[in-house]
C-alpha cells in the first residue's frame, strides 16, 4: 500500500481542461491519505500519477476487480464534488464503465452513495456528494470502486481525481474574485 499527503488547494479556474464549479475549493496534498487497495501498481503508474495534474499520466491496477482508491481525511471534512478525468479514446478497455462512490467514517461502515454508467467518457466526471436535499456530506473517508471496465477489461486507467469542499465564508467578510492573472499567481499558499 502507498500512503501520500496531500495540501489544500484554491479553485482552478475554467479552462479548455478542466471546467470547475465555482465557490468550491480543491482539496490536495494536506490532510488526504490515499491508499489503493485493489492490487499491485505497475511501477510507474502509482498513486502519485493521480495527483500530478498531469492529463498524460495515469494510476494503473494489477488485478481483480473491483478497484478501490481509498481517501482518508485526518477530520471529519466537508466534500461536495468528487471529480474523475476519463478518457476512452487514450484508455480503450482500460476506461471504467461502472464505478460506484462511498463514504464513511472507516472501512467498516462505507455507504454508497453514487453509482455512475460511464459510455466512453473523454474529459472531467463531476459526481456530487450531496444529500437529496444538496447539502453537502461531512466524511472521514471516499471509497471510489471501479466495479467494471469498458470491453471487459481487466485493469483500470485513472488519470485524476480532485475532491471540492464548498468556501467558506470569511469572518471579516467576502472577499473580491480574483480574476487577472497577478492575482491567480499568488491565489495558494505553498
Amino acid at each position: 500500500m502507498f500512503t501520500h499527503q496531500f495540501q489544500k488547494r484554491r479553485p482552478e479556474t475554467s479552462s479548455n481542461r478542466h471546467e470547475v464549479t465555482p465557490r468550491l475549493h480543491s482539496m490536495r496534498k494536506d490532510g488526504w491519505t490515499w491508499l489503493p487497495v485493489s492490487a499491485e501498481n505497475c511501477v510507474g503508474f502509482g498513486v502519485d500519477q493521480l495527483r500530478d495534474d498531469n492529463l498524460e499520466t495515469y494510476w494503473q491496477s494489477d488485478g481483480s476487480q473491483p478497484h478501490l482508491v481509498n481517501i482518508q481525511f485526518r477530520r471529519k471534512t466537508t466534500v461536495k464534488t468528487l471529480c474523475i478525468y476519463a478518457d476512452y479514446k487514450s484508455d480503450e478497455s482500460y476506461t471504467p464503465s461502472k464505478i460506484s462512490v462511498r463514504v464513511g467514517n472507516n472501512f467498516h461502515n462505507l455507504q454508497e452513495i453514487r453509482q455512475l454508467e460511464l459510455v466512453e467518457p473523454s474529459g472531467w466526471i463531476h459526481v456530487p456528494l450531496t444529500d437529496n436535499h444538496k447539502k453537502p456530506t461531512r466524511t472521514f473517508m471516499i471509497q471510489i470502486a471501479v466495479l467494471a471496465n469498458h470491453q471487459n477489461g481487466r485493469d483500470t486507467h485513472m488519470r485524476q481525481i480532485k475532491i471540492y469542499t464548498p468556501v467558506e465564508e470569511s469572518s471579516i467578510g467576502k472577499f473580491p474574485r480574483c480574476t487577472t492573472i497577478d492575482f491567480m499567481m499568488y491565489r495558494s499558499i505553498r
